[in-house]
């Protein structure tokens, strides 16, 4: 996973820049694995980078309908599983909606998501570590872990300091 970029983007930076790379990241990666990307997954993608805050799939279709006929729950879900099981998208469990990354992580990456409770804003750090001891600890009792979501509420550092 790239270190470089932070959990939390400033408040001032280059949105348009964050989502348009954003787009050429996932453009990219689906060229690497011979997938295609197409128009509806680029605009579901689109409206999830709109902002860095999760969207449920009716927000998402509301975001799409600003700019084309209102689409279908299920091209918007087919679009968001397509993404989701290329690393494009993650869901939050806690939120039952959706965020786009544009980090370079494997699907095997284990990833924690940090939500803010004062802007809504998610952001995402490595969990190898956390995420093989809750792993470790769930088989010392017997029990298979298939998937683990690790999902921390608080308050970012750019609502801390406002």
């Amino acid at each position: 996973m790239t270190a470089l970029k932070p959990a939390f983007p400033a408040p001032n930076h280059d949105h348009e820049r964050c989502a348009a790379d954003g787009i050429e990241h996932a453009e990219r990666i689906c060229a690497d694995r011979s997938q295609n990307l197409t128009p509806i997954r680029k605009q579901v993608l689109r409206a999830l980078l709109s902002s860095h805050r999760p969207l449920g799939a009716y927000e998402v279709i509301d975001e799409l309908a600003r700019d084309m006929p209102r689409p279908a729950p299920i091209t918007v879900y087919r679009a968001l599983d397509f993404l989701m099981q290329n690393g494009l998208v993650h869901r939050i469990e806690s939120r039952n909606a959706f965020l786009a990354c544009g980090r370079d992580h494997d699907d095997a990456s284990a990833v924690a998501f940090l939500i803010c409770e004062c802007c809504g804003s998610v952001g995402e750090i490595p969990a190898a570590a956390v995420a093989q001891s809750l792993s470790d600890a769930a088989r010392g009792s017997g029990f298979t872990p298939k998937l683990s979501v690790v999902e921390i509420t608080g308050v970012c550092g750019h609502c801390q300091s406002d």
